[in-house]
């Protein structure tokens, strides 16, 4: 990693980073799962209808993709303070080393990620020790499990200072499809947003 601090996002990170960085390129990290059970009163709701926001679950055999960011060391204080204020309700900080798709193509497929449960890391791209925000089950905005149906109900009503939560899971969709991604609980939810209006 050298000097430089990286930044791993998988939700509203991934298009939507607003900080400064030198590089963005899209990676992995592995036995992590991505799910819509985390509440969002600050951002993509409110305290009277909470919004739905991503957050990750441990799973050893899981891959989940995402976008990680350079930051110059005489950046990294500000960027760390503006994160830390963002990701303030129930998230932690924690350090994953990421595995970089390369920079010619940026696409998921061209990192060859293995299938879940599969590979041994042989033949991946560059990895990078890298900072995460993740909201663990302890937290007092963690929703657990719903279903589908459920979550594009919320996410559909729901509004916060920093935009539509339709746009939150609409907007990481997009990106996780541009990037050649995979994510059936992503993708099926963002097609249940869309349908509902």
């Amino acid at each position: 990693m050298g000097s430089d601090l990286w930044i791993f996002g998988y939700g509203s990170l991934v298009w939507r980073p607003a900080f400064p960085y030198r590089e963005r390129r899209f990676g992995y990290i592995r036995g992590y799962l991505r799910r819509f059970w985390q509440e969002s009163t600050d951002h993509r709701g409110t305290p009277e209808a909470p919004g739905r926001v991503a957050t990750l679950l441990p799973r050893a055999d899981a891959i989940c993709w995402g976008t990680a960011y350079q930051v110059q060391p005489e950046r990294a204080d500000e960027v760390l303070a503006r994160l830390d204020h963002r990701e303030q309700q129930g998230y932690e900080r924690v350090t994953v080393d990421v595995v970089l798709a390369p920079p010619a193509s940026g696409s998921a497929a061209s990192a060859t990620a293995p299938a879940p449960g599969g590979g041994d890391g042989d033949g991946d791209g560059d990895g990078v020790e890298a900072l995460m925000y993740v909201a663990t089950a302890d937290n007092p905005h963690y929703v657990g499990p719903e279903t589908l149906a459920d979550i594009a109900a919320v996410v559909r009503a729901c509004h916060g200072p920093s935009g539509s939560n339709r746009e939150y899971v609409l907007r990481l969709s997009e990106a996780l499809a541009d990037m050649g991604a995979d994510d059936p609980h992503v993708f099926e939810l963002a097609r249940l947003v869309a349908e509902g209006g």
